[in-house]
């Protein structure tokens, strides 16, 4: 039945409560249900569906809506992006400036793709090709608010009727499949090339490529050992740099939009971050920079599980209904699209190593999903092979800044052609 206007409301507290709750669910089912280990589906992800389905079942008993606060997980998605920034080295990206420049070529290439498959799905289903945006890039990659944002603008100017409706599902729906598909296709990788975090066996590094970049984590070990530690006074202090480097990049972002350009806010606090990390050591060289530690890595990492539980939990599943049979053919061209390209083109491109079978988790992740859910499938699939550092540095830049500002393009330019 379909669902009233009297919503069950559930507040930001309890929303947060909830997503931690969720986690420790996830975290029973992983260790309950070995195939959930085996092709490392992060435990938000187990949890979060879970949850969803049973804020659906509660919907069709009630005829009631579910509506989550989701206040405090958007500040959870800010607080994760910081400490991404902090932990960066403009050091580090510059050496690994190659990866990042073709890993932005295959990105932007295979965007067109997406919205190819998606203008087909929608021209199948006899809707204007313009709609396909909406089962393309504005809402796989661009994500929920992505998809509300461009919903009306087609369904006003194109004569989309339900566009905004069709994104969110569209959204909801590769938000699901990013957070199965991309440990699958790591362990697929890895196996059948027989990878490990070590190296390729061929006297390269793990990105396949000669010195690119150092184990972070062995470098902090050597710089100072305390750091690798998790004390109050290092857990504070990572809480304050997060904040300074959170005060200037809402200062940015609020200069940006007197400006007229509008960015998410995680993306000025992530290179607000990056400035700080790498200003601040350099105007004092005798100082540690303690907020780049084991106490940020742990902020981070509580960030990113709470934030993701909360958004799959919170999936509003009740809406897949009204746009079943298109939602459904476009999303599995979608989802095959995206694991052949990844399989045949980007892990080559990576250097057909270890790194590349990290990256490409990470990149099921945010192509189909959204950059969270790109961090969560390659920390999980780290998580049971081994560090791969460098993959944790150059995706987000490419998925949390470079895509934003591509796909607005793109979304227009697939707008206008047809």
């Amino acid at each position: 039945m379909p669902p009233s206007s009297d919503a069950i409301e559930i507040s930001a507290f309890a929303a947060l409560t909830l997503g931690i709750m969720v986690f420790f669910l996830g975290a029973k089912l992983t260790d309950t249900f070995g195939f959930l280990r085996k092709y490392s589906i992060p435990e938000p992800v187990s949890g979060g569906l879970l949850a969803a389905v049973v804020a659906l079942m509660v919907v069709y008993v009630t005829g009631r809506e579910v509506a989550y606060d989701l206040a405090a997980r958007d500040f959870l998605l800010v607080y994760f992006f910081t400490t991404i920034g902090l932990n960066a080295r403009v050091s580090d990206l510059l050496r690994g400036g190659p990866i990042l420049a073709v890993l932005l070529v295959l990105t932007i290439g295979y965007m067109v793709i997406q919205n190819l498959v998606g203008v087909a799905g929608a021209v199948m289903f006899g809707l204007e090709p313009q709609a396909g945006v909406l089962l393309g890039t504005a809402s796989l990659i661009g994500g929920h608010g992505t998809a509300i944002a461009w919903g009306p603008t087609v369904q006003g100017d194109y004569g989309v009727p339900g566009a905004a409706e069709l994104g969110i599902a569209s959204a909801t729906i590769g938000l699901i499949m990013a957070s199965v598909v991309g440990g699958p296709i790591a362990k697929f990788l890895i196996d059948r090339h027989k990878l490990s975090a070590e190296g390729t066996g061929s006297g390269e590094d793990e990105t396949g490529l000669p010195d690119v970049v150092p184990d972070v984590v062995s470098e902090i070990k050597d710089e100072d050992p305390e750091r690798y530690e998790i004390t109050q006074t290092l857990f504070m202090r990572s809480i304050l740099w997060i904040h300074l480097s959170i005060i200037i990049g809402y200062t940015v972002n609020e200069t940006l939009i007197e400006l007229g350009l509008k960015l998410p806010l995680f993306v000025p606090c992530l290179m607000s971050a990056i400035l700080v990390a790498n200003v601040v050591p350099a105007l004092f060289p005798k100082k540690t920079f303690y907020a780049r530690s084991k106490a940020t890595d742990l902020i981070s990492q509580f960030s990113l599980s709470v934030f993701l539980s909360m958004s799959l939990m919170s999936m509003e599943l009740w809406t897949l209904a009204s746009s079943a049979g298109v939602l459904t053919v476009t999303m599995v061209l979608q989802a095959i699209a995206a694991t052949a390209f990844i399989v045949l083109v980007v892990f080559r491109a990576m250097g057909k190593s270890y790194f590349a079978a990290v990256i490409s988790s990470g990149f099921a992740g945010f192509t189909l999903g959204a950059t969270p859910t790109a961090i969560a499938n390659m920390t999980a699939v780290t998580n049971r092979y081994g560090p791969s550092p460098l993959a944790f540095i150059v995706l987000p830049l490419i998925s949390a800044f470079f895509v934003d500002i591509a796909n607005a393009v793109m979304i227009k330019w697939f707008l206008t052609m047809w």
